[in-house]
C-alpha cells in the first residue's frame, strides 16, 4: 500500500500559495473581503506562506447563512485567507485520492458532475431492470471527525499536513449542531453525544473529505457486493440490478456497513423500484427513455424568478443578474426533456429577451 511523506513542502510552496489564492478568488471578486486581500496580494500571500512554514496558521470564525436550493441548507462561509489555504491543501493531497476514487462517483471531480451523474444514470436505466435509491440522513453534519481523520491517515503519513488536517476538521465543530439530530449506534455509550462530527456546507475542504469518507463504501459496493450499476453523487447514490431479491439483500448490508461509518440511510425512501416508473436523482425523475424536471424544482425557480423580476423593477439589482440567473436554470433544466416546459415558465412573464436560448 503506497502512502505519502514530505507533503508539506508542496503546501508551503509559493507557487502553490499563489495558485491556490488565485483558485480561491474565482467569481469572489466583487466580496469586500476578497478585495481588501487582493490589494495587499503579495503581503498577504508571504504571511500565510510564513504562518504555514511555521506552524501558527490559525483557522478563523465562519459566517453562516440559509438559503434555499430548494431544500434549506445552513452554508458556512470560512474567511477567504481561510480559503486560500483550504485550496492550498487540495492542490497536494486531492491529486493521492483521484487515482482511488471508483469511476461512478461524481461530485466535486474533474470531468464529472451533475450531467454526467444523470447520463450514466441512464445508461443504467436502460441495462437494468430495478434500482435501489439510498440518501443519507444529515450527512454533512454526521461526518465523524475521528473517522475521518482515520481515513485521511491511512494514506498520508506527513504529520505536518494531518495536523493542518486536522486544525481545519476541528474549525467546523459545532457548526452544525443545530443541524443534526443525535443518532446512536450499536454499542454506543452516553459520551456517544460528544463525539466531534460535522463538516461546514461551503469549505472545499468539506466537499473533497466528503467523498474520501464515503471512498470505502464506493469499493464495498463495487468489490464485495460486485454491483456492476452503482452511481454516487456526494449521498444520493443508486444500485441497480435485475434481481429484485438481491437488491433487497444488498439494502440489508448496506445500512450495515454505513453504520461502521456512523452513518444512517433514509430507510422509508431506500426502495426497490423498476426503473420504468422513473428515479428521482439531483433534480430529474430519470426514466428509460427520457427525463423531467422534478415539480420541486419548477416551483421554486418560479417563485425566485418573480422575485429577481420584482427586484430589477426596484432597482435592486442589474438586469444582468436576472440575465445570469435565468441562463443558468436554462442550462439545468435542458438536460431533461423540457423545452416546452422552458418555454411556458418564462413566457409566462412576458419577458422575450430571457428565453431567445431556451
Amino acid at each position: 500500500m503506497k502512502t505519502y511523506t514530505d507533503l508539506y513542502p508542496q503546501v508551503c510552496a509559493f507557487e502553490n500559495i499563489f495558485k491556490a489564492y488565485r483558485d480561491a478568488r474565482k467569481a469572489k471578486r466583487k466580496f469586500a473581503s476578497v478585495a481588501a486581500f487582493e490589494l495587499n496580494q503579495e503581503a498577504e500571500l508571504l504571511q500565510l506562506r510564513d504562518e504555514l512554514q511555521t506552524h501558527s496558521w490559525q483557522p478563523g470564525a465562519y459566517h453562516s447563512f440559509y438559503i434555499h436550493d430548494p431544500k434549506k441548507r445552513l452554508i458556512s462561509a470560512a474567511p477567504f485567507r481561510d480559503r486560500v489555504v483550504h485550496h492550498c491543501l487540495h492542490n497536494v493531497i486531492e491529486p493521492l485520492w483521484e487515482t482511488r476514487f471508483i469511476f461512478d462517483t461524481y461530485a466535486n471531480r474533474q470531468g464529472k458532475g451533475t450531467h454526467a451523474a444523470l447520463d450514466r444514470c441512464t445508461q443504467f436505466a436502460r441495462r437494468f431492470q430495478y434500482v435501489l435509491q439510498g440518501d443519507l440522513k444529515q450527512y454533512f453534519p454526521s461526518i465523524d471527525h475521528a473517522l475521518l481523520r482515520a481515513e485521511l491517515a491511512r494514506w498520508i503519513k506527513d504529520d505536518a499536513v494531518l495536523e493542518l488536517c486536522d486544525r481545519i476538521i476541528a474549525s467546523g465543530v459545532g457548526v452544525l449542531n443545530e443541524e443534526y439530530e443525535m443518532q446512536w449506534f450499536a454499542g454506543d455509550d452516553l459520551f456517544a453525544v460528544n463525539r466531534p462530527r460535522g463538516l461546514p456546507i461551503g469549505n472545499l475542504t468539506s466537499q473533497f473529505w466528503a467523498n474520501v469518507f464515503l471512498n470505502r463504501f464506493d469499493h464495498f459496493v463495487k468489490r464485495e457486493l460486485k454491483c456492476a450499476g452503482y452511481v454516487r453523487y456526494v449521498d444520493d447514490f443508486l444500485l441497480f440490478g435485475d434481481d429484485k431479491r438481491q437488491l433487497h439483500q444488498w439494502r440489508a448490508q448496506v445500512i450495515h456497513w454505513l453504520a461502521q461509518l456512523r452513518l444512517k440511510l433514509h430507510e422509508t425512501r431506500a426502495q426497490i423500484s423498476p426503473v420504468t416508473h422513473g428515479i428521482p436523482f439531483l433534480g430529474f425523475r430519470v426514466y428509460p427513455t427520457h427525463r423531467r424536471l422534478k415539480r420541486r424544482n419548477v416551483i421554486h425557480f418560479r417563485q425566485h424568478f418573480k422575485q429577481k423580476i420584482a427586484q430589477v423593477a426596484r432597482g435592486e439589482i442589474a438586469w444582468a443578474r436576472l440575465d445570469a440567473s435565468v441562463q443558468g436554470w436554462i442550462n439545468h433544466a435542458r438536460y431533461g426533456d423540457t423545452w416546452r416546459l422552458r418555454g411556458e415558465v418564462l413566457r409566462g412573464e412576458r419577458i422575450p429577451h430571457l428565453f431567445q436560448n431556451v
